[in-house]
This record gives C-alpha cells, structure tokens and sequence, in this order.
C-alpha cells in the first residue's frame, strides 16, 4: 500500500477558544490532503465552541466534561476533581475504542486528560504550542510527548530543548495573498474607496474594553475620516447593533470571510491571541494591539510584545487607553510612513509554512 493510501487514524484535541480549535482544524486538513484515507476524530470540552466548529469543518468530534482552575475559589473549582477524573476515564474510553495512531494536542484544557492517556498507552504524540507563554496543559504535557511545535523563540525555558520545533501556528491558506483582493474586498463590504477602513477585532467571543472604546470614540474616529468594520463578538452583537451604518460603521458579531476583512482594512485593533497574532503577521498592515489582560499568565501581552519589540506593531494597554489611544491612532493614521514601517516590519516576522511543516513532523511520527 502507497504511504499516500495508509488508513492511519488521528486523534486531534485542542479547544476552549478559536485558538485552539483552527490550528487543530488546519493540521487536520493538511492531514487530509496528504492521508486522503485517513480517519479523524476530534475530542473537545463538552459544552465549549469546538463542539460547533469542528463538525462545520466536517470532523467528527467527542466531548469530554472538562473545564480549566479558575483563579479564585468557586464552585467550577470544587467540581474540577470530578471532571478531570470523568474526563480520564472517557479519554481511555475513546484511546481503546479508535485506536489512534498518533495523537496531536493544540492546548485548551480538553486536550491534557487525552494526551496524557494517549501517551501513557505509547502513542506517539505532538503537541502545537500557539503562545510565547505556554499554558498550563502543555507545560504538564511536554514530558510525556515526543514533539513540541512553538511559534515563538526562548521556549526552552518551560519544554525540553530537544523536543522544540519552531513552526509557528497554522493559519488559514486565503490570507497568503490578500493583496490581490483590496479592490474586491472594499466591494464586498460596500466601503468608500478613498477613505481609511479600519479594521477591530475582539477576537471570537468578542472583548468589552474594545468595544467599550470603538462606542466612546466613534466621534472622533469619524473626525479621522475613517469608516469602519467592527467585529464586536456575538455575545456583545444585540448591544452594539444600533451603530449599523451610522458614520461609515458597519458592526458584525462574528467575520466569516476574514481574508476580505483583512484586504479590505488599512488599519487593524486587535486583541493579542496567539492565532490573531500570527494571522496579522502574514496579512502585513498596520496593528494597534489591546492584549485581554484577563488570560492565564498575561500570555497575550507577551505575544503582542514579541512583535513590539521587533518595531512592528502599536501596543496600548488596556488601563492606559483613556490616555493614549486618540493620541497614537491620530499619529499612526497621520503618516503613511509609519503604517508603511509597521506594515513591512511584522511581514517578516510571518512564519508562512507552520502547517505544513508541522504536518512534516507527524508524518516523521507516523512512519517511525
């Protein structure tokens, strides 16, 4: 049999949030291309987005009842013994009954009891770290898995330097060449052709603080002759509806066509995920970045700091946006020399190939 028509079963896991569930999906996918027979199984946190996202990406997927330690005590924390040992024990269930042979963990609480079975059974695993600050579940992983995928340098200070492979995340394919679509993207959101569009991302769920700035800064924006895309997240969507095409702003709860947003905007507000972080990288305009300082670690300041430092993105932090957010987006908006530096200086810090290349480390699995 060809190595192209192996039935090799995979086992993916990885969820909580859209930065989790796209990496796994895009290895999945290259997967697929690669492994037309093969068969996938996703497993995710019961009651969490991948149980949506995933069979939309035609995958199958089994949820476990998990959920992360908060920070204070509360109820979710007195049940966390239950779950995670419910968890275990349906992971073992799922190990035995599809018999994976490999299994890829992309973060997210749901993917710690998997991994942990899946290598305690000898499977061989790999784990896709998104972040330049490692979350809880791949730090208790990176003993037992044989390969660690990061995206950012300096990570040996959490993993085992001889298990790193920086790939960087995987990102969807369409953002490759968005450059070609400016005209066609502004046509698809009916904006103005000789006005600035700026772009705000809040990530998937949506972020208060960002879009408690855009509702309190529409006047001046409007000042900055800018129109507007405005993806404010579906939980906060029936709040800001009302602004609808009032002063150039059109508000979504969530972008299905991202390359178009992202060709369209001339410039970019956006939280600091891992997976927005690298998507920006590609697409090469010009970003302010207001990291959620409600994450574990402060990771996504970390992340947006890694492209700082580089001279490559505007950081303003949450508390100091009353002082500084008018100032430096009149500034950024005022010189197209400094949105051509930006611009230029976070494109090379794109990793384009992530997904292939990690796909390359479990096929190197696969085959020992």
């Amino acid at each position: 049999m060809s190595e192209k028509n192996k039935i090799y079963k995979i086992i993916l896991s990885g969820g909580g949030t859209g930065g989790h569930i796209y990496p796994a999906i895009a290895i999945a996918n290259e997967l697929k291309n690669r492994f037309p027979n093969a068969e996938f199984l996703f497993v995710g946190a019961k009651d969490r987005m991948e149980m949506e996202k995933v069979p939309q990406a035609g995958y199958n997927i089994k949820g476990l009842w998990i959920s992360g330690i908060q920070r204070q005590l509360t109820l979710k924390n007195l049940m966390f013994p239950f779950k995670l040992m419910s968890s275990l024990w349906n992971a073992i269930k799922i190990v035995k009954s599809f018999k994976p042979d490999i299994a890829i963990g992309t973060g997210g609480f749901a993917s710690g009891p998997l991994l942990y079975i899946a290598a305690s059974k000898k499977i061989p695993c790999l784990i896709q770290e998104q972040n330049s600050y490692p979350g809880i579940t791949n730090k208790l992983l990176a003993k037992k898995v044989q390969k660690i995928c990061v995206a950012y340098d300096n990570l040996e200070r959490f993993f085992p330097i001889d298990k790193i492979i920086k790939t960087g995340n995987p990102v969807r394919q369409d953002l490759l060449n968005i450059e070609s679509k400016t005209v066609q993207a502004k046509d698809f959101f009916n904006l103005k052709h000789g006005k600035y569009t700026l772009l705000v991302l809040g990530g998937s769920l949506g972020a208060r603080t960002i879009n408690d700035l855009i509702e309190k800064e529409l006047d001046f924006l409007n000042t900055q002759n800018v129109q507007i895309i405005w993806q404010c997240g579906k939980l906060y969507y029936n709040q800001y509806k009302i602004y609808n095409n009032t002063k150039d702003v059109q508000v979504y709860p969530f972008l299905n066509n991202m390359d178009f947003a992202y060709a369209a905007a001339d410039i970019i507000i956006s939280r600091a995920g891992a997976s927005s972080v690298s998507e920006l990288c590609i697409v090469g305009k010009p970003v302010i970045f207001i990291p959620s300082p409600n994450v574990a670690e402060d990771h996504q300041t970390k992340n947006a700091l890694a492209i700082v430092n580089n001279d490559a993105a505007i950081l303003i932090k949450e508390e100091d946006l009353e002082v500084d957010f008018k100032n430096k987006f009149s500034q950024l908006i005022q010189s197209s020399d400094k949105q051509k530096h930006l611009g230029e200086n976070i494109k090379k810090l794109a990793l384009v190939n992530a997904t292939k290349q990690i796909a390359d480390e479990v096929v190197k699995l696969l085959e020992k």
